[in-house]
């Protein structure tokens, strides 16, 4: 019998915390590289905006989603000029 999930964060995640936790980590991690690509900011000119370093730049765009929390994401895309917005509802 296989399972099925509602997301690939639900399917190799422990927890449904920790899959939340990745699934927004995910979402601002696309949202931030779109903008970057967008803007046409050059890695060492992302990291002056985002107040980080270009290796740290080069982190994001290539996805490594666990070398970064939900404080520093929001952080950044603060930092970029952009605004996060939340919403909870039942499961």
């Amino acid at each position: 019998m296989s399972e099925t999930f509602d997301s690939v964060w639900d399917a190799i995640e422990d927890t449904p915390q920790e899959a939340e936790n990745m699934r927004l980590r995910s979402r601002l991690i696309m949202a931030l590289t779109e903008h970057i690509e967008r803007s046409g900011w050059t890695q060492v000119a992302a990291a002056e905006k985002l107040g980080v370093t270009q290796p740290r730049v080069s982190d994001l765009m290539r996805g490594k989603i666990g070398l970064f929390s939900l404080d520093s994401l929001v952080n950044m895309v603060v930092a970029a000029g952009m605004h996060v917005e939340m919403s909870v509802r039942a499961a």
